[in-house]
């Protein structure tokens, strides 16, 4: 099916292109979501008269998200779930969990504006990556803990050693492995 796109669409085109798609992916979402118009000639001269307004309003609304992009910089949540010993979570966290998470932290997020391709299940620090406009993304980082105490050690910055400290360490662990191996022998 041939669609016009009203909104930049990512990995499909910009404002304004004629695309082919799958009618199922034009029906169920382009459509629905106001993303596109069928390519008809009456729809073609349609949008052609209403593209000046179309783009101002597409502008206003990325300038408004960017503010909130700039705010949003640096964003983190923790979100605390139980797990089994092998850091597996009893269940998982949805877009929908992370988008409630950063409503808590004052952000107004919905769920689809999440992009998140699988749950997450276990136990960690994500880099999530959240579309405040189809122009304007931002990463969240979005720690999945059992406490409060783990999701901030999660957080902690790693300390940079010396290179000192990093050879005696290596060293330590070769002397260690060497002393192994030589108890195994004997």
């Amino acid at each position: 099916m041939q669609v016009v796109l009203l909104e930049r669409v990512e990995k499909l085109g910009q404002m304004g292109d004629v695309v082919s798609v799958k009618d199922g992916f034009a029906r169920n979402f382009l459509l629905p979501k106001k993303k596109a118009l069928r390519a008809t000639a009456q729809n073609l001269e349609s949008f052609k008269a209403r593209r000046a307004q179309l783009e101002a309003t597409n502008l206003e609304r990325r300038k408004d998200a960017e503010a909130v992009a700039e705010k949003m910089e640096g964003a983190r949540v923790i979100i605390i779930r139980q797990a089994g010993e092998s850091d597996h979570l009893y269940g998982s966290v949805s877009p929908r969990d992370i988008s409630e998470a950063l409503k808590e932290a004052g952000y107004t997020v919905e769920r689809s504006q999440v992009d998140l391709d699988r749950p997450i299940k276990t136990i960690g620090r994500f880099d999530i990556r959240v579309f405040l406009h189809p122009e304007v993304a931002i990463n969240v980082v979005v720690s999945v803990a059992r406490s409060e105490a783990e999701a901030n050690n999660q957080n902690a910055p790693a300390e940079a050693e010396d290179d000192e400290d990093v050879f005696e360490n290596e060293e330590l662990a070769r002397e260690a492995a060497e002393g192994i191996s030589e108890e195994d022998e004997a």
